[in-house]
């Protein structure tokens, strides 16, 4: 894998940057009612980001959720500069790739696209949740599990990256993802599932 320092991403396809516009906007415009302080912990990525009900899981944090849901890795180094950055985090916490390996990217653009977006967030910690095994998508569980061990390789090399397994919490006795932790379109996480993820990222920090 290319190194997080060389490595580049190609400019976002202008059909996905309109996807997303209207979403970003209102984040903007969030953002800019809340005024959320320099220094805080951002939450950044796809939907399972979006869904989390932050204040749930830890309560008087003040942490910011800036995730947009149905996202890739690229959208999220795209719009790096008008969601997090401004925000000045000290810590972002990033979970994506789900929907890119569903979509047919392979978990070596994952891996060089996660490289991009700590590029473009140069200035804070960042915690990568690993993609997580779910009942809907169990069918690229192995393309999960490589895409995660080459983000976990680049982070061991960068004291500035952490790596946050939060599978093997995630899976039961048969080896498969627990279902108790999955709304009914067994992809997205139930209340169960972000306790379990609150406890893992929790004590990563």
């Amino acid at each position: 894998m290319l190194s997080l320092l060389l490595c580049v991403t190609a400019q976002l396809p202008a059909d996905r940057i309109a996807k997303w516009e209207k979403e970003v906007a209102g984040i903007e415009a969030r953002l800019a009612k809340e005024k959320p302080a320099a220094g805080g912990v951002v939450f950044a990525g796809s939907s399972s980001i979006r869904l989390w009900k932050l204040d749930d899981s830890f309560p008087r944090a003040g942490y910011v959720n800036v995730g947009f849901g149905g996202s890739e890795v690229r959208d999220c180094v795209h719009f790096a500069a008008r969601l997090v950055t401004p925000l000045k985090p000290k810590t972002v916490v990033f979970y994506c790739g789900d929907n890119d390996l569903n979509s047919g990217r392979t978990p070596t653009q994952v891996a060089d696209d996660f490289a991009a977006f700590c590029k473009a967030v140069p200035d804070a910690r960042i915690l990568f949740v690993a993609v997580k095994p779910s009942p809907k998508r169990w069918e690229i569980y192995a393309k999960q599990q490589e895409a995660n061990r080459l983000v976990r390789a680049a982070c061991e090399t960068d004291s500035r990256l952490k790596f946050v397994d939060v599978v093997p919490a995630m899976l039961g006795p048969d080896g498969k993802p627990r279902p108790e932790f999955f709304v009914k379109d067994e992809l997205h996480l139930s209340a169960e599932g972000y306790k379990v993820w609150a406890k893992v990222i929790g004590g990563a920090w």
